[in-house]
């Protein structure tokens, strides 16, 4: 059996506290004075912000379960499970630790770029490429952990029970030079190859479609097995990544992504539109 991913977990932790906490009525203040702690840190823990410890689990299932032997039991394993280390766990970054343990964990991932090729497409070359155009001061070491993290990644499109993976490109990603002719030939060669597997969907969104509605930026719609566990879309920018979970802002990107796949190329013009400009890219 395969081991549970720790930040689903996490999450599912946090949605049965959550659930359990208004079954019984209390407020968020009424728990945390039942365990002499802030407010925020029981908001934290509903939210998956924060760790919840195997003492705050056991001391919330006394409130919430009332002794009942098999809740609490249940709720233990979760928090167990939570802090088994994933693969993604050795980087710093909790944004980028979040992120990747979620997209392990997603059964549906869609992904609109307005710039760059997806990060689970990316040839070795090309990550190679973007990561020191966007930081040219990284020590040779650090790259070469950010190339082998993203390369790391791309194992989840190719194992037993893959997620389904949609993309939806801007025409502006082919035409990008990045690295260089003969990197980007290969790059686009790479989404092609890609996109013939069944459980992957890519279009184009091509430049005379004018303007629309993911002109703004580039995001990430990551759905995950268990209904308890929102949605989230990630949308990465300067300040890093923004988790979004909110229903209204889960839905306002429903209809983005609903926007684009309608603009879009369908699959197999993409695919020849992605051929085309790959041969534009001359010795």
């Amino acid at each position: 059996m395969a081991a549970a991913n720790p930040t689903l977990r996490r999450r599912q932790l946090a949605a049965r506290l959550r659930e359990l906490r208004k079954e019984s009525g209390l407020s968020i203040d009424e728990v945390a004075q039942k365990l002499l702690c802030s407010p925020a840190k029981i908001s934290r823990i509903e939210t998956a912000q924060r760790a919840a410890s195997l003492r705050d689990v056991r001391d919330l299932a006394a409130i919430y379960a009332g002794g009942d032997a098999t809740e609490t039991q249940a709720l233990m394993t979760m928090a167990q499970e939570a802090k088994q280390p994933g693969w993604w766990q050795q980087y710093d970054d909790p944004d980028v630790r979040g992120f990747i343990g979620l997209e392990e964990a997603a059964t549906s991932i869609t992904v609109y770029e307005t710039c760059l090729v997806p990060g689970l497409f990316q040839t070795e070359d090309y990550a190679r490429a973007v990561i020191k155009g966007v930081l040219p001061r990284i020590r040779p070491d650090v790259l070469q952990e950010r190339v082998e993290t993203r390369l790391k990644r791309q194992e989840l499109l190719f194992r037993e029970s893959p997620p389904r993976y949609w993309t939806v490109l801007d025409e502006s990603v082919l035409h990008r030079h990045i690295g260089g002719p003969g990197v980007m030939r290969a790059q686009l060669a790479r989404i092609v190859e890609l996109a013939e597997l069944p459980h992957v969907v890519v279009q184009v969104v091509p430049f005379s479609v004018g303007a629309h509605m993911g002109l703004d930026n580039a995001f990430t719609f990551l759905q995950l097995s268990d209904p308890a566990v929102p949605d989230t879309v990630f949308v990465e920018g300067l300040m890093g990544l923004i988790y979004l979970e909110k229903p209204t802002e889960i839905e306002i990107y429903r209809e983005a992504l609903e926007s684009l796949r309608a603009a879009g190329l369908d699959p197999a013009r993409s695919a020849a539109r992605i051929a085309e400009i790959s041969r534009s890219y001359a010795e």
